[in-house]
């Protein structure tokens, strides 16, 4: 072969292969770690969230201007950004319910979070109550140019998978955070045979909740026991394709890892002893999505 040609291919293929690593290496995933069940202060949690690889934490905001403050502080003082949470009261009228989730999503929106997670509505509003909820959030989101996602969770609109899908259907700017174990215990099965009914929510997912569920429950206790190797298989699996599926018009995916504290997490009985630790479950699953990514 020619000398000049074959340096000349040579070249090319550099090239392509240095244009695939700079693509590659611009797609990341943003981890959040859950302050749910946290006893440390704020201080220690993000100091030790930080130390874990985590790039920020997922928390209600504390009612308290004082603990407000002493968030900031935390966050701003170890390098995190933060995810916010939002839910519906379904304990007051609807009307009371709608106006304390729109002020409280406005109050969020001004500390300029990630994203705000909601637990929207509830499982017996009709669909027009449900929409309310959706509406105001999706509007406040455009406004303030801040992500707001809408949690598969049981007890809210998206409690199942068939009524999710109708919401997709007809609500177009709906985005969710999909936390698919509420599904698996819902629905009694690791939707292996419902592959087509979850292409719609894949879709319009921008986040998640890794959490790993089974059919009989929402969270496994351990999930490095081999006995629940389908399970985390299957949640696995999920996981990537929506991320997948999210790179292909975004550079970044945010996840919170949520592995549960008692007594969400299962513990031993009259002792309480939780029968696994949730922080370490929580990394575990962190490092594990990274190396199934071939992330850093």
């Amino acid at each position: 072969m020619n000398v000049s040609r074959y340096s000349a291919i040579i070249f090319t293929v550099m090239v392509l292969l240095a244009m695939n690593s700079y693509g590659q290496g611009q797609k990341k995933i943003l981890f959040f770690q859950t302050d749910w069940g946290r006893t440390a202060t704020i201080d220690e949690f993000c100091e030790k969230a930080k130390a874990a690889g985590y790039d920020g934490i997922e928390v209600w905001l504390p009612s308290s201007e004082k603990e407000q403050q002493e968030l900031l502080e935390a966050l701003s003082k170890h390098g995190l950004k933060v995810g916010f949470l939002n839910g519906t009261n379904k304990s007051l009228p609807i009307g009371e319910s709608l106006k304390a989730f729109g002020d409280h999503l406005k109050k969020l929106v001004a500390l300029s979070p990630e994203y705000i997670n909601c637990h929207t509505g509830s499982d017996f509003f009709t669909f027009e109550q449900n929409k309310t909820f959706i509406e105001v959030a999706n509007a406040i989101s455009k406004e303030y140019d801040i992500p707001v996602y809408h949690e598969t969770h049981r007890g809210r609109f998206s409690f199942n998978l068939p009524d999710t899908k109708t919401y997709l259907s007809r609500i177009p700017k709906l985005k969710l955070n999909l936390d698919i174990s509420h599904w698996m215990v819902v629905h009694e099965s690791l939707l292996e045979s419902n592959e087509e009914d979850l292409e719609a929510v894949i879709a319009r997912t921008a986040h998640l909740h890794a959490r790993v569920g089974h059919a009989e429950g929402p969270q496994v206790n351990d999930l490095r026991a081999p006995e629940w190797k389908s399970a985390l298989d299957r949640h696995l699996d999920i996981w990537e394709e929506v991320i997948r599926n999210h790179w292909k018009t975004n550079d970044t995916f945010t996840l919170t890892t949520e592995f549960g504290p008692p007594n969400y997490m299962p513990t031993l009985p009259y002792t309480k002893v939780p029968v696994a630790d949730q922080w370490q479950l929580n990394v575990y699953m962190m490092k594990m999505i990274k190396e199934r990514l071939g992330l850093q």
